[in-house]
């Protein structure tokens, strides 16, 4: 594609980058038919291609209009359109500095402003959200449909193993998993502790920077991810050998690190760094599969259920590029996986999505709850706390993070 980008940007690092990722692409369209909300409104401009031509245009000078700005909205940031491109486009890249441009130039709703100044004040700080999820809980049932949708109800953390291994890894808590499901992250230290590492937190660290980063708060993105920086650093320089990811979504942001903060003097080797020890939690025990399997107890429990539907979220098979790990390694521990029809789609979830498009993310969950429950399993597992609690809202069925099934096949 040939660009010729305006003045006020074509020699900035974000211009620089643009220009780069706007000439590999070649206009199949290929990435079209795998978009999700191109699939539900059949519009080009609610596609990739149509939303990389608007970018284009915008960075070229012409008007940036609400309507540009509808479009890059209604995007999931799914990444599938980076999976399916043949001309390895980053798109998701190239969406996140149309969007930061389109914020700059094109005045929001009041009601739009204050929706995002809620999610950007309390989602990512800890302190807030947890307090205010469990006061959610205590009054879940007479809470109105759409609030109660939000607040999963209240479930514990089981034992976390005592530091006892000479081997060590690091987890991220992050912003809404403890308060959302705390067992998650305390089932990852209890498997680890049996293949003989020691899992631990920093209580320093917290947002991956997700959240801020895409509803265009970018600065306040490098200052999350700065922060979780200076909270690892000491624990890498004493030998922890990778930073564990048992939320996908963090994950895929986290590995970006050294991308976005290349052009930081002070940061850009760390961040290197903190991506390149980066790992999501099966590509970690993938490679302890044999100790797995040696640890898998005779007995099945009679709660535990074994015929299971996977969600493998966006941020793990398009954004990290992981497909058929966790899988495998479900399968491995005895679980009967069903087959799912369409298991490349988001399930509407998205981070903020869900609250900012709700009607475009309920069409896209029941599709994919559709998809999930057409093999009749007893639960549904995924890798992401916003996808486990976006599909829990639409089904009867119990969804789980995988980590806490295979936790549950495992003797001490």
């Amino acid at each position: 594609m040939q660009t010729n980008l305006a003045d006020w940007i074509r020699d900035t690092p974000q211009g620089k980058e643009a220009d780069e990722i706007l000439r590999t692409c070649v206009h199949c369209g290929f990435c079209t038919a795998t978009c999700p909300t191109y699939q539900l409104l059949g519009d080009e401009l609610d596609g990739p291609r149509g939303r990389i031509y608007l970018i284009k245009q915008m960075l070229e000078g012409a008007e940036v209009t609400a309507t540009t700005q509808l479009h890059l909205d209604r995007c999931l940031t799914c990444r599938n359109c980076e999976t399916t491109c043949p001309s390895g486009v980053k798109y998701g890249r190239l969406v996140d500095i149309g969007r930061e441009v389109v914020e700059a130039r094109v005045a929001r709703s009041p009601v739009d402003r204050l929706q995002r100044r809620m999610l950007l004040e309390i989602l990512p700080r800890r302190a807030l959200f947890s307090p205010a999820m469990k006061l959610g809980q205590m009054v879940r049932p007479f809470l109105p449909g759409m609030l109660k949708d939000k607040v999963p109800r209240a479930s514990k953390s089981g034992t976390w193993p005592a530091p006892r291994h000479a081997r060590k890894m690091l987890a991220l808590a992050g912003c809404v998993q403890p308060a959302m499901a705390p067992d998650i992250n305390a089932a990852t230290a209890r498997v680890l502790d049996r293949l003989g590492i020691t899992l631990t937190e920093s209580a320093r660290a917290g947002c991956c920077g997700a959240l801020r980063h895409h509803l265009n708060k970018h600065a306040d993105a490098l200052d999350d991810m700065r922060r979780n920086i200076d909270a690892w650093w000491p624990e890498i320089e004493a030998g922890a050998e990778a930073i564990v990811m048992t939320a996908s979504g963090c994950g895929v942001m986290v590995k970006e690190y050294g991308h976005l903060l290349r052009n930081d003097p002070r940061y850009a080797e760390k961040a290197r760094r903190v991506s390149a020890l980066t790992k999501d939690l099966c590509e970690v025990l993938y490679m302890k599969r044999e100790g797995l399997e040696r640890k898998l107890a005779s007995v099945w429990p009679a709660d535990l259920p074994k015929r299971i539907a996977f969600h493998p979220p966006c941020t793990l098979q398009h954004g990290q590029q992981i497909v058929g790990v966790v899988e495998a390694l479900l399968e491995d521990s005895g679980f009967d996986l069903c087959p799912v029809a369409g298991a490349h789609l988001c399930c509407g979830s998205a981070g903020t999505y869900s609250v900012l498009q709700p009607v475009l993310s309920k069409q896209l969950r029941e599709r994919k709850l559709e998809n999930l429950e057409a093999g009749q399993p007893q639960a549904i597992a995924t890798a992401n706390i916003g996808c486990l609690t976006h599909l829990q809202v639409g089904t009867a069925r119990p969804v789980r993070h995988w980590i806490e099934l295979l936790d549950s096949r495992l003797v001490a």
